[in-house]
């Protein structure tokens, strides 16, 4: 009997979705797209009304076999990429390359990958939506257009690797942040804080003088007006000081109010993204990758496989009624009847251009709570599925009440001002307290400056003055652009949608038009070459509300508003007639860099390849000298001796650089022996009868973990992410005082610890100051 097949994006997902349906289904995954434009051409027809000329991509040919052989046997094919617009492009181009008859094709969308979720939607299939393909196939031709004409120029005239719609929008914005930050001029500032304490107490607490002969002392980067004050020399503050030194210090004023502060939205894509980043420390496009093994499933033991968060590239604060009524349930029968708000919370889109398709991200189950699945998830896993969890459930909880007590403290001309701050009721904030980028929950300047902790005063009451502490201060420039901040202004331009903020963070990095620096995001000299190139030339291309007006333009064909042909005939002629001008207009431009050639002595230039960037003379072509650059950017070094024999040869090898970084090479003749830099933590491996030991090692992505010297050889399975703690470091040793398990060290925001390395441990403590740890090349 032929059983009907599902087709989805990942095997991930297949594998999911192929355990809720049963026997009765054979579910297969395309691995993404199966076609697209090809790589060595235009493959766009313009004078063919923009006809895109797409091919089969040549590593997907033996996928595309497998389901039509599939296909063929099947009564019914479901197509089920993700629910968006490039899930449903994917649904097309499956639909047209396996030539699926319309009666026996089915388009079927999963919100979640849930038992109920995928029973549902199997019940209710559609057909492909072609506004959706045509709004894809739109933008795809776009960038096409607009990369496959500019690059080559670029590539001629800065070594430019590519240009991007997007991509160039994101380059220009941080590159005019460099010039702003390059341009900035600090501004000295001064502030004045009294440390006073009550009359019998030893315990004192510092207040900030807040006024000062009736006029409101503001900070450097705050516009003065006629009444208020700005502290800008060191002159100002010693005649304050004067003034007040000796004066008697009264509490004046004491002002009560009570504030409410409302629980944020559930998250969107931007608003994870940039809560993962700072809260987290996770890159845009690894939170992505964890969020969509979340969304794709996870087994969970006796329960069986199922998504946990909704599809997770979304711009909508929606929530489904089920899932809210679930949710309300959970926080009474948790904590009471106390934390549910007066009436559901409903959320509105902020997002600009927001198109409202899919609900917020959430958990497809709040009885999922993190700690009851944590066993199933990885630590990264585990990290975002609380955040969202977090985040959703106390979205539908009751508001906290703060009360706010501000006093003012007067000492002859001047008032000081603090704000005690006390938590009435916790509501939402039992669970979760919020965001770092406060983007949706306004604090007013008493909250911002409260204490919790000071002594209660009494107007009229005396107090003492311990010290008084004048600090000297500079305006700051604007902050540089982080991945998280760089992710919200676009979102705020409304460049960009929810499905390509992490490739265009990933690609501006990839081509080294930007780099990382701690988490901050840099222009390079290439990055600020190519921008400069394209402002003055492609000035509308890269135009922030042009390429905002473009996203507009694609939501409108999306919405069948306007045809996509049409819209990029109207966009092609004026490019076409701005490229010409270019390619009349621009001069070579030489990026120098900091390096002399060995050779000649002069500067040398950076170049570009198809392997990638490297340092060429810019004395070429009398001086052909060149010199390959690491990963970071830096002149590749000379091979460096070491004492390690050769295990075929018995010569000492040196280190040499390479593709994957250092490695151990023999360099004497006809012997071409290699091996990897083994880093010993100095450790022995704790299982029993194993004799190897705790080296430093990469997985398959580069990240860095510890496992036992045997572990290449399939004889021992013993691995950590975080380095063991070397048995002569701790008087107590390197056991768990609990468990007799191996310690490890971590490294966390809170401060470096000692933990315990089972995961069923909880011990943990402080690591002692001056703590060292490292590995040692062996």
């Amino acid at each position: 009997m032929s059983k009907s097949l599902v087709i989805v994006e990942s095997p991930a997902k297949a594998k999911t979705i192929s355990k809720i349906l049963g026997k009765s289904y054979q579910v297969k995954a395309s691995i993404g797209h199966v076609r697209d434009l090809p790589k060595s051409k235009l493959g766009v027809n313009v004078r063919k009304n923009f006809e895109p000329q797409y091919e089969i991509l040549h590593d997907k040919e033996s996928i595309v076999d497998d389901l039509k052989a599939a296909a063929n046997l099947a009564d019914h094919v479901y197509l089920a990429p993700d629910p968006d617009r490039e899930g449903e492009a994917i649904a097309w181009h499956l639909s047209e390359v396996l030539s699926l008859p319309t009666k026996k094709m089915h388009r079927v969308e999963f919100n979640e990958i849930t038992k109920e979720a995928v029973l549902a939607a199997m019940k209710n299939p559609r057909l492909i939506d072609k506004r959706l393909v045509d709004a894809q196939q739109a933008r795809r031709v776009l960038d096409r257009l607009v990369g496959y004409k500019i690059s080559p120029l670029l590539w001629r005239k800065v070594n430019g690797r590519s240009a991007g719609r997007v991509q160039s929008v994101a380059v220009r914005l941080i590159c005019e942040r460099e010039e702003q930050i390059d341009a900035f001029t600090p501004l000295e500032f001064w502030q004045i804080k009294a440390q006073l304490l009550k009359q019998k107490s030893k315990k004192s607490f510092l207040v900030n003088l807040h006024k000062y002969e009736n006029k409101k002392i503001i900070l450097g980067s705050e516009k003065a007006t006629s009444s208020s004050l700005l502290l800008s020399n060191k002159e100002q503050v010693d005649e304050i000081l004067v003034n007040i030194k000796d004066a008697n210090y009264v509490v004046s004023a004491i002002t009560e109010k009570t504030s409410q502060r409302q629980p944020q939205a559930p998250y969107i894509t931007s608003t994870l993204q940039r809560d993962a980043a700072n809260q987290l420390g996770f890159p845009v496009k690894k939170t992505m990758g964890v969020a969509q093994s979340l969304y794709e499933g996870i087994e969970l033991g006796e329960a069986g496989p199922s998504g946990l968060i909704t599809y997770m590239r979304t711009d909508s604060t929606r929530i489904a009624q089920s899932a809210q009524e679930e949710a309300l349930d959970f926080i009474k029968n948790k904590f009471g009847k106390d934390f549910l708000p007066d009436k559901p919370r409903i959320y509105s889109k902020k997002a600009k251009g927001a198109q409202d398709a899919h609900e917020a991200i959430r958990p497809t189950s709040v009885n999922f709570s993190p700690e009851s699945i944590r066993k199933y998830l990885t630590p990264d896993q585990f990290k975002l599925y609380k955040l969202i969890w977090e985040r959703f459930v106390a979205s539908q909880m009751a508001q906290a009440i703060l009360a706010n007590k501000a006093y003012e403290i007067t000492a002859n001309k001047a008032v000081f001002r603090i704000t005690n701050q006390i938590v009435q009721f916790a509501g939402f904030m039992i669970v979760y307290k919020g965001s770092s980028l406060n983007e949706e929950t306004e604090i007013n300047d008493d909250e911002e400056n409260a204490q919790i902790d000071m002594p209660d005063l009494e107007k009229g009451e005396n107090l003492k003055l311990n010290d008084l502490i004048p600090s000297q201060h500079y305006t700051q420039p604007p902050p540089r652009f982080t991945e998280a901040s760089l992710v919200k202004t676009l979102e705020d331009l409304g460049i960009g949608r929810p499905s390509t903020y992490a490739a265009t963070v990933a690609t501006i990095i990839d081509r080294k038009y930007v780099i990382r620096q701690l988490k901050a995001l840099v222009p390079t000299d290439l990055g600020k070459a190519v921008n400069s190139l394209l402002v003055e030339h492609f000035g509308s291309i890269v135009d922030v509300h042009f390429t905002a007006q473009m996203e507009q333009r694609l939501d409108e064909i999306e919405e069948d508003k306007v045809d996509w042909q049409g819209m990029l005939k109207e966009f092609y002629k004026p490019f076409g007639e701005t490229l010409k001008k270019a390619q009349e207009n621009i001069s070579k431009i030489v990026i120098l860099s900091d390096e002399n050639c060995p050779n000649c002595g002069k500067q040398m230039a950076v170049r570009s390849s198809r392997f990638g960037q490297f340092l060429g003379c810019s004395g070429y072509p009398e001086c052909k000298t060149t010199v390959k650059l690491t990963k970071e950017g830096a002149p590749v070094p000379p091979d460096r001796p070491t004492t390690e024999p050769c295990s075929k040869c018995n010569a000492n090898m040196v280190i040499r650089y390479g593709r994957y970084g250092d490695y151990l090479v023999c360099v004497t003749e006809n012997c071409e022996s290699q091996k990897a830099i083994v880093k010993s933590t100095g450790v022995m491996c704790m299982k029993k009868d194993c004799g190897g030991e705790i080296v430093e090692k990469k997985s398959r992505r580069g990240k860095i973990f510890y496992g036992c010297s045997n572990y290449a050889n399939n004889k021992c399975d013993s691995a950590y992410w975080y380095p063991p703690v070397k048995e002569n470091v701790l008087p107590s040793g390197n056991l768990c005082p609990e468990c007799k398990c191996l310690l490890v060290y971590k490294t966390l925001k809170k401060g470096p610890i000692i933990a315990c390395s089972s995961k069923t441990c909880k011990y943990a403590e402080p690591a002692p100051e001056n703590f060292t740890n490292e590995a040692v090349l062996v």
